[in-house]
């Protein structure tokens, strides 16, 4: 393809979008399909829960930390040679995670794997904005919001197919075909857009890493830590203070240093741009934390398998695939609050619904209708919300922005991972005392182990309760982000003659 210039959109930018998404859908379900085999890593490395878990940890904060910073890179050297190397590196990663001899290499492979993510996941985003005129970017968006939800829903049941038949090195082997065939993809269909010569703000990017990293270790820490010291006389709450102050400064020397700040606050004047992020937040928050007590409760007091429990969890995603195209027409139709207030407040509903229906003997049929419309109400939060966030940002910042906009739906997923382990911690010990507790903070695989069958009814009862309870706190965060999304304006690129 020729390169692009100013607002010279290409003719039909769909191929290049489906290039982009075969590499995002990738790097997303890489977020979730290694939860479900840490008992079978576990076992295979003869090691602990904590260093296993450093498995999923070490790539969320590889991943989240530097988004900021990569979107920027797209801008200057251009998205599609960012998106190359970023996957390039995430396949070869993938590679090394599958043959790793060790837990602690494994957990380094990681960290190479969510750099790679890191650099890919802003240039999706910013060439949709590039490409895809503004009259009909809803479309585009509704099918990148629908990637990333669907990949948080399959990745565990992927994980346990997988698991199951292969072993857990094929959650990462099967990474390297898919990583080929995006490549050759990209090569030929992703356009190479003009780049602008930014000066990057070398300050704001350690600022931003330094703060970023301090406040995202110490939630990944804080429960397995009970939120006490974590080495020395260094505590958790002090590791978030010191990343939440390193923050603060960030924020003021983009207001007042750089000639050209690695956050241009400009982008938050406009009140779809900050609306959207806050919405967002909350829904990656909710969607990462509703997942744990879910899956826990489907194998412990349900008994379960993994991919039994995968599989009861699977019609959320194939309802928000069938949804995408049609939300993405309403998209440019609509008054952009509508589908994602319908959306998140629905989800909030649909999750309470949930909690009631947690427990021993609930009909599964109602189970599996109340989870297909966690699907139904994503498909109307994902994609509307990306297309109103960008949507009125000039072209020369879709970089940043996406950078923005990735790294806060990012930091919402690891402050949702942290604070249902607290929840489901506390809510265990209100119902079943500390020692249960302490059970579970230990390794939930433990309880799973023990299978439904073997657990006394008053123990069924008091851990479904427990989970039921821990799903309050996504509902209620839902909740936070329907007000925020409430609050959404017009767009000022909206299709003649169809205001909502």
């Amino acid at each position: 393809m020729t390169v692009t210039q100013g607002n010279d959109f290409p003719d039909n930018p769909w191929p290049a979008l489906w290039a982009l998404v075969i590499g995002f859908f990738m790097i997303l379900v890489d977020v979730s399909i290694v939860s479900i085999a840490t008992p079978a890593l576990m076992e295979s490395f003869d090691a602990g829960i904590e260093p296993v878990l450093w498995v999923t940890s070490a790539y969320l904060l590889a991943y989240a930390v530097p988004l900021l910073i990569t979107g920027r890179f797209g801008d200057r050297y251009g998205p599609k040679r960012i998106y190359l190397v970023g996957l390039t590196i995430f396949t070869l990663a993938s590679l090394a995670c599958g043959f790793s001899p060790t837990i602690h290499w494994l957990v380094a492979a990681r960290v190479v794997q969510g750099l790679g993510a890191s650099l890919m996941t802003p240039q999706t985003m910013a060439v949709i904005t590039r490409t895809f005129p503004p009259q009909r970017r809803g479309s585009a968006m509704a099918l990148w919001g629908a990637t990333a939800g669907v990949a948080f829903l399959v990745g565990p049941l992927l994980g346990g197919l997988l698991l199951d038949a292969f072993g857990w090195e094929w959650i990462f082997f099967i990474n390297v075909p898919v990583g080929l065939i995006g490549m050759v993809m990209a090569v030929r269909l992703v356009p190479s857009l003009r780049t602008h010569a930014h000066a990057m703000d070398w300050v704001g990017v350690v600022l931003s890493a330094v703060g970023l990293f301090l406040v995202i270790f110490g939630l990944q820490e804080g429960e397995g830590h009970d939120w006490g010291r974590i080495v020395g006389p260094v505590t958790v709450p002090m590791l978030i203070a010191a990343g939440l102050l390193v923050l603060v400064a960030f924020i003021a020397w983009q207001a007042r240093g750089p000639k050209e700040p690695l956050v241009p606050l400009g982008l938050f004047r406009d009140r779809n741009f900050s609306l959207a992020n806050v919405a967002i937040t909350m829904m990656s928050l909710a969607v990462t934390a509703m997942m744990f007590p879910l899956l826990v409760w489907l194998q412990t007091v349900r008994g379960f398998s993994p991919t039994g429990a995968a599989f009861i969890i699977a019609p959320q995603g194939i309802a928000a695939v069938l949804l995408a195209r049609w939300v993405g027409h309403l998209v440019d139709r609509i008054h952009p609050r509508v589908l994602p207030t319908i959306g998140l407040g629905g989800f909030a509903v649909t999750l309470f619904v949930l909690a009631a229906l947690m427990t021993p003997h609930s009909p599964l049929w109602a189970v599996l209708v109340t989870v297909t419309f966690i699907g139904i109400t994503g498909a109307f939060v994902w994609g509307p919300l990306a297309t109103t966030a960008n949507r009125n940002l000039p072209l020369h910042q879709a970089g940043a922005g996406s950078g923005v906009y990735n790294a806060t739906r990012q930091v919402g997923a690891v402050i949702g991972s942290a604070a249902i382990a607290a929840m489901m911690s506390a809510r265990i010990a209100a119902h079943m005392g500390t020692g249960a507790a302490q059970q579970f903070a230990g390794g939930a695989e433990g309880m799973v182990a023990k299978g439904a069958a073997e657990l006394p009814p008053q123990v069924a009862e008091s851990l479904s309760a427990a989970f039921a309870e821990s799903m309050l706190l996504p509902a209620g965060v839902l909740v936070v982000g329907a007000l925020s999304a409430i609050g959404l304006e017009q767009m000022r690129h909206s299709r003649p003659g169809r205001r909502g």
